[in-house]
């Protein structure tokens, strides 16, 4: 197991540097597209909302909150003017008309998100962590027994986790659609700044949940320490979720006037796993450098002083 052949890294290989990292990719490639299968009941609840939003019963109502006064006006008195505001005020758009059965399910979709949110990122941070170091993976058993072993951690990891990142969401969309003044802009960017700040700090919380017996807390404290000390690597990363994704977009903009929906389709084989696999490949080596490294230089000493 030790001898240097065919399909065994070298140790000066290993160096997490970017080259490596597409050789990496291309190697695990297969195993990611098998994470992402497992990693497809993040997004299936989310569409199920979607869905449920835009293809249920619709309801014709007016955005404009003048329209109401402008058309009393207009009953009272007719006018050609009167008559001219009203048409302007009167645009319409198509609401959702929620059913019982609808919010049952959306409801049900949100609690089924939220419960396992925790147990499905550990099952992914673990699996990745050992494509990266090069360990003996093996996706599915690999996955389920993170979530065994972190069971009670991951669920309230992953509860505080889907509260911050719904709480930044609502946050974000409250404050750019109340963007114009100093105040309000102020609070947009700021927001802004501390979602993408939470989003570094991602890159390392499940990693670290799934290497140390750490608690919550310490686990958080540490991701935002580290969102500092590995700034190079996690703008690096950042860049390349953003270009990844900007990739997609951007086939979706060229190709779905002519009928493919292949770039609608493709981000569901494999892009969860592999946007989760560049953040470990940025995440894991700052984490060895400054907490598993040192335990290594401290053990190697005492076995020397024995």
């Amino acid at each position: 197991m030790n001898r240097d052949g065919k399909g065994v890294y070298e140790k000066e290989s290993r160096k997490p540097t970017l080259l490596f990292f597409f050789k990496l990719l291309v190697r695990k490639f297969t195993q990611l597209l098998q994470l992402n299968l497992l990693m497809l009941f993040l997004v299936i609840p989310i569409l199920v909302v979607i869905g449920v939003y835009f293809l249920g019963d619709k309801a014709a109502t007016v955005t404009e909150l003048s329209f109401a006064p402008l058309y009393g006006i207009n009953q009272i008195s007719p006018m050609p003017s009167s008559s001219v505001f009203v048409d302007m005020a009167s645009l319409q758009m198509d609401l959702p008309v929620f059913s019982p059965m609808m919010n049952v399910l959306i409801i049900a979709m949100i609690l089924f998100l939220a419960i396992t949110f925790g147990w499905q990122q550990v099952g992914a941070a673990y699996v990745l962590r050992g494509l990266f170091r090069g360990d003996a993976v093996f996706v599915f058993s690999d996955y389920f027994y993170a979530i065994k072993r972190n069971f009670k951690q991951a669920f309230f990891m992953g509860l505080l986790d889907f509260v911050c990142g719904a709480v930044l969401i609502i946050d974000f969309l409250y404050f750019y659609n109340l963007t114009g003044s100093f105040g309000f802009d102020f609070m947009y960017f700021t927001i802004f700044a501390i979602a993408i700040i939470y989003i570094i700090m991602r890159f390392y919380m499940y990693t670290m949940l799934v290497t140390f017996d750490l608690k919550n807390f310490k686990i958080i404290k540490n991701s935002l320490i580290f969102t500092v000390l590995g700034i190079k690597r996690n703008i690096i990363a950042l860049v390349g979720i953003v270009l990844l994704l900007a990739l997609h977009i951007l086939l979706i903009v060229l190709l779905l006037p002519f009928g493919i929906t292949i770039p609608i389709i493709l981000p569901f084989v494999y892009i969860m796993a592999v946007l989760g696999f560049i953040g470990t490949y940025a995440a894991y080596p700052i984490i060895d450098k400054h907490m598993i490294e040192p335990y290594r230089t401290v053990e190697a000493t005492d076995n020397d002083n024995e």
